[in-house]
């Protein structure tokens, strides 16, 4: 388990951070922009938890921002480290059949639909919006640092959940909310 006495170690004032194998890296590198997506991801994830009341979407949030954080352990942490913590197949593979199970019940999309609705609705929406930003700087890292194909793999299931998440709370609601094609016409 971490433990933190201090906050603030001054070590990052001249702009650059520590990687988990005690490298420095500016805090520009594309590493660190896709660890501080993965973390505003987590933190939207956490708002969104803030609108959800108790049931299987909130008990996924919570397990999902665990894996958010193994997954940023993962991208702070260079090279092949026998000790690394590192995000696996079987994490996306549970999101898989997360989705397939509140999938299930859900009728098919028949329009796109809007990323509005129930204010949770709301919130998981934009939760994908932004996992959809880490996995771009994810793909943006991964093109000049190696990192695991499992952190790609594992951002593109986790905003496919928070879409089908989204579309179950607006269920339970009412409905999705359609786009209209021209409304404004």
């Amino acid at each position: 388990m971490v433990k933190l006495n201090k906050i603030y170690t001054r070590t990052g004032d001249a702009g650059t951070t520590g990687l988990v194998d005690g490298s420095r890296v500016s805090k520009a590198d594309a590493r660190m922009a896709a660890i501080g997506d993965v973390d505003e991801a987590n933190s939207a994830i956490g708002v969104a938890l803030s609108s959800l009341g108790e049931g299987p979407i909130r008990d996924a949030l919570n397990r999902i921002q665990n894996d958010l954080f193994d997954l940023g352990a993962d991208l702070a942490t260079p090279g092949d480290i026998d000790w690394a913590l590192r995000v696996t197949a079987r994490q996306s593979a549970w999101l898989e059949q997360t989705i397939d199970t509140l999938n299930a019940d859900m009728p098919p999309l028949a329009s796109f639909i809007l990323p509005a609705g129930d204010p949770g609705a709301a919130a998981l929406h934009l939760a994908r919006a932004i996992t959809r930003r880490a996995e771009r700087s994810a793909v943006a890292c991964a093109a000049d640092t190696a990192i695991s194909p499992e952190i790609l793999i594992y951002l593109n299931r986790l905003s496919d959940y928070l879409f089908v998440a989204a579309r179950h709370v607006n269920q339970s609601a009412g409905a999705d909310v359609l786009w209209i094609p021209g409304a404004s016409r």
